[in-house]
């Protein structure tokens, strides 16, 4: 998809804002009209937003009370059909789905400071990620895929063996000042 500019999004200093990689991830998508789309992370809704705007049925789903409230506002403010729900991974999401999406949590610290559930991926940068895929068959459609990003500041390792049994493509890449970011697709198709 392109990033659309005249989606207006609305900001909170509680929700974690749209930045380089949720622009990049937009970019890295495709979706086609009527595909089901469930985006878990979702923040202010802009990937979401994005999804609805392509013709997608779009579920988005956030831990953050705040972030849900933010999504359903941008969304009226589109004009655009999103159903949005307070959930932790899938705890709250029922139906199943052809897209999942996470721009998850990715970075590897573990500290305990105002948003860090929406940039900490813990100590190996994984974060809700084994969650996220252990999920993925009882929340996705004959033939489902995962889309995620992932840095080069995430221990690659642990990366890499979780990914191990799925197919994985990457989508595009982003070298950044001090990381590499990556859309990687991961589907049901295990070797």
């Amino acid at each position: 998809m392109e990033y659309d500019p005249d989606i207006s999004i609305h900001e909170d200093c509680n929700v974690y804002p749209p930045s380089e990689d949720s622009l990049f991830l937009i970019e890295c998508l495709e979706v086609v009209p009527n595909e089901s789309v469930l985006e878990i992370g979702c923040g202010s809704g802009i990937v979401s937003l994005h999804c609805a705007n392509a013709g997608a049925q779009v579920t988005a789903g956030d831990v953050n009370i705040t972030a849900v409230e933010l999504t359903r506002k941008n969304a009226k403010a589109n004009d655009l059909d999103v159903k949005v729900v307070l959930t932790d991974v899938y705890d709250s999401i029922s139906g199943t789905f052809d897209t999942i999406i996470f721009n998850l949590p990715y970075l590897p610290v573990n500290e305990d400071i105002p948003l860090a559930e929406a940039w900490s991926g813990g100590e190996d940068g994984l974060g809700p990620l084994p969650r996220l895929l252990e999920g993925a068959p009882e929340h996705g459609n004959e033939g489902w895929r995962v889309v995620i990003v992932v840095s080069s500041l995430m221990n690659l390792k642990a990366l890499e063996s979780l990914l191990l049994p799925y197919n994985v493509k990457i989508l595009g890449e982003l070298p950044l000042f001090f990381e590499k970011l990556r859309v990687l697709q991961i589907s049901t198709d295990q070797l």
